[in-house]
């Protein structure tokens, strides 16, 4: 007798799971703080609210899972492999643009909003400030990496940071309009002046 084929529980669980942290996710960046709510979440993402409440039982539990994998996803973004880079004034500009796609996506949006709520926040400040020094370090190794990759240009260093502020401000840029045009004509500038920093014209 051939039985039904029939997904386990527990992938159901984790699927149910990972939609409702996806919906978080969007929700956050598309609406803001205040509609990230377990009902809100869970009509986005097509579950019940009893079934969105037995993996996140508070609107803090979910926020904290969100939180978790948003920076969990920033870091490993910041943090892709510079090895395959190319060489010369090329590997610049690719290392720039990396540093201002981390910035400009729906994480770093949802991120925004979580960041803007925890200042008036203690306890939310709190869990956000490791993941985001945790994020911030991926970002710099990476853009250092990329811009230095043999660590020994003493400019590279401040550089790296200038650049990750730069991308920053850009992605704050963006948030409110389409600022694609503007910033592809800031990035080139920016990469003009980091090669010439870094004497590879």
């Amino acid at each position: 007798m051939n039985l039904p084929n029939r997904e386990p529980q527990q992938d159901r669980s984790r699927l149910t799971r990972e939609r409702l942290l996806a919906s978080t996710v969007d929700i956050l960046a598309d609406q803001g703080w205040a509609a990230a709510t377990v009902a809100r979440v869970a009509e986005a993402a097509g579950v019940s609210r009893g079934a969105a409440q037995h993996h996140f039982p508070t609107r803090e539990a979910l926020i904290t899972a969100a939180l978790d994998q948003m920076f969990t996803d920033l870091t490993a973004l910041a943090a892709d492999d510079a090895a395959d880079l190319p060489p010369g004034p090329e590997r610049i500009r690719v290392v720039v643009e990396h540093a201002v796609d981390i910035y400009v996506g729906r994480n770093f949006r949802a991120a925004l909003q979580v960041w803007a709520a925890a200042a008036s926040d203690a306890a939310l400040r709190e869990q956000i400030l490791p993941l985001e020094a945790k994020f911030a370090r991926a970002a710099h190794t990476r853009t250092l990496a990329g811009l230095d990759p043999e660590g020994t240009d003493p400019n590279a260093f401040r550089l790296a940071q200038a650049t990750l502020d730069l991308a920053r401000g850009l992605g704050l840029a963006g948030t409110l309009s389409d600022d694609s045009r503007r910033r592809a004509q800031v990035v080139g500038t920016w990469v003009e002046q980091v090669t010439a920093a870094l004497g590879r014209a």
